[in-house]
């Protein structure tokens, strides 16, 4: 038996109540957490994002992905972090980059109740001794760590699990089909949380939060 891993529905809409809608409907199907996309909504300001965010009574991890990192905001980076300083009084985690300059990575880590610090790749997998440095360095300043990278082949996908399972408090995500076994296998190595979709993918490889279920409860009896 394994500790429980968190199951989370990321939503990402350009309609602040498609977002409402979805966040809703993905809490009725019995998911643990609601990721919010806020780098997907239409000209995003902090008073829409609180408006939102009130809305869905519901434990709730923010983030405004930078472009580098897959994200889609078109402001600053003051403009980004200011809107997740906003959202951060909301949720139970603050999802942001280890990359951010730290001036505004450190004003987010002490408004957020938790946070989460990521990493992602869309190119490659690195080495598992690179993964474990930018992991051991993304815990030094958040309470859980998070990477997501593309394999080129199955041996990449193996790197995700050995360094989850050499990490604690790590997500560790293989992108894309091949490495999306990765998504419900990492649970068995000590992943905390695994992200699941509603209604579209907010990340390469993404499984329906059902599937997600359905399987987790399986290898969990």
């Amino acid at each position: 038996m394994y500790k429980k891993t968190l199951i989370c529905a990321s939503i990402l809409h350009e309609d602040g109540e498609k977002v409402i809608k979805s966040a809703l409907e993905a809490v009725s199907q019995g998911v643990d957490l609601i990721e919010i996309r806020l780098d997907a909504l239409s000209d995003p300001y902090p008073e829409m994002v609180k408006a939102i965010l009130q809305e869905i009574n519901h434990p709730l991890i923010v983030t405004n992905r930078m472009k580098d990192e897959g994200g889609f905001f078109e402001g600053s980076e003051r403009e980004r972090t200011d809107i997740l300083l906003s959202a951060a009084e909301f949720a139970e985690y603050v999802d942001i980059e280890l990359q951010t300059r730290d001036k505004y990575k450190y004003k987010i880590i002490k408004a957020s109740k938790s946070t989460i610090v990521s990493y992602h790749n869309f190119e490659e997998t690195p080495s598992i001794g690179e993964l474990l440095k930018i992991v051991g360095r993304a815990k030094e300043v958040g309470d859980l760590a998070k990477f997501a990278v593309m394999p080129r082949d199955i041996q990449d996908t193996l790197k995700v699990l050995e360094v989850v399972s050499q990490a604690d408090n790590t997500i560790g995500i293989s992108m894309g089909k091949l490495g999306s076994y990765t998504r419900v296998i990492a649970p068995l190595f000590g992943s905390p949380i695994t992200y699941a979709s509603l209604d579209a993918q907010s990340a390469p490889g993404q499984l329906a939060i059902k599937t997600t279920q359905n399987i987790l409860n399986e290898l969990k009896d």
